[in-house]
């Protein structure tokens, strides 16, 4: 499994993009490894299950550790990073199926704040009762 989620030539250009996991005085359990909390997310993610559902046989720790390494990731910048290598890989293999591609309103810059819709006129009366 974790071979199809994260293969190793994907991972060998995620794994430098990555920061070095900070020693822990204190102790503690031992880090999950990045690759298995990668491997987590992405499940997470393709699948739409609740985190808190992550199966443990898939040996990526708890839900909420790859939770937690994904915000991390993300409020630090390396999510972005990481899905531009993906996306970037797929590319190369030819994997992306643009044909399905979908632009977001959100990323589209309206310059003169588009143009305005007519209003729909009314069918016929409405049998509903008045609420006024």
């Amino acid at each position: 499994m974790a071979t199809a989620l994260v293969p190793d030539c994907l991972w060998h250009v995620i794994e430098p993009l990555l920061p070095l996991p900070k020693p822990k005085p204190q102790g503690g359990p031992p880090r999950v490894p990045d690759r298995a909390c990668l491997k987590g997310i992405l499940f997470v993610l393709r699948s739409g299950m609740p985190w808190e559902m992550l199966p443990k046989e898939l040996g990526c720790g708890s839900g909420m550790t790859c939770w937690r390494r994904l915000r991390d990731w993300q409020e630090s910048g390396i999510w972005q990073l990481i899905h531009f290598a993906l996306l970037d890989w797929l590319c190369r293999f030819n994997q992306i199926d643009w044909s399905r591609a979908v632009v977001h309103s959100c990323s589209i810059r309206a310059v003169f704040g588009g143009s305005r819709q007519a209003r729909i006129p009314p069918i016929g009366q409405s049998s509903a009762a008045s609420a006024i």
